[in-house]
């Protein structure tokens, strides 16, 4: 066998014994179902898969966090700080999740989600060219 053969030799067993190091690795942070579901991959087929899970959660948690978003709507007399924190940290959690509504949609999904008592407030708010920011808004509807 000449050098060169036993060299490449060589590289190919510790590629081997490196995969195997990794993916007991792998293994060893994940929950007993994901290492059922793991176990018998190589640690690339483990991240593809986990890729994969990763994104049908996410997807899972945008449709979710949107619709909670979307049919929130405020119920008379209960305190306005409060559901407009909660509407924000839907609009957050979109964000995080890599779907922005922007500035002035969010804002308008709030003013849509305000109680009739509130009409008013959004006449006045849609009319006159107020600086249009969320804590503007949450500042100025805590106050109204």
């Amino acid at each position: 066998m000449t050098n060169a053969s036993r060299a490449k030799k060589d590289a190919s067993k510790k590629h081997l014994d490196d995969m195997v190091d990794i993916g007991c690795l792998m293994l060893a942070t994940m929950t007993p179902e994901l290492q059922k579901q793991h176990k018998n991959m190589v640690p690339y087929d483990m991240i593809q898969h986990l890729k994969e899970l990763n994104e049908r959660k996410a997807c899972q948690q945008r449709y979710k966090t949107s619709k909670d978003l979307f049919r929130c709507k405020m119920v008379e007399g209960t305190p306005v700080g409060t559901h407009i924190l909660q509407m924000i940290g839907y609009i957050k959690s979109l964000e995080k999740l890599g779907f922005p509504l922007g500035e002035e949609l969010a804002i308008g999904v709030i003013l849509q989600s305000l109680s009739d008592s509130f009409s008013q407030f959004v006449l006045n708010f849609n009319m006159n060219e107020i600086n249009k920011t969320l804590p503007h808004l949450f500042s100025m509807l805590r106050t109204a």
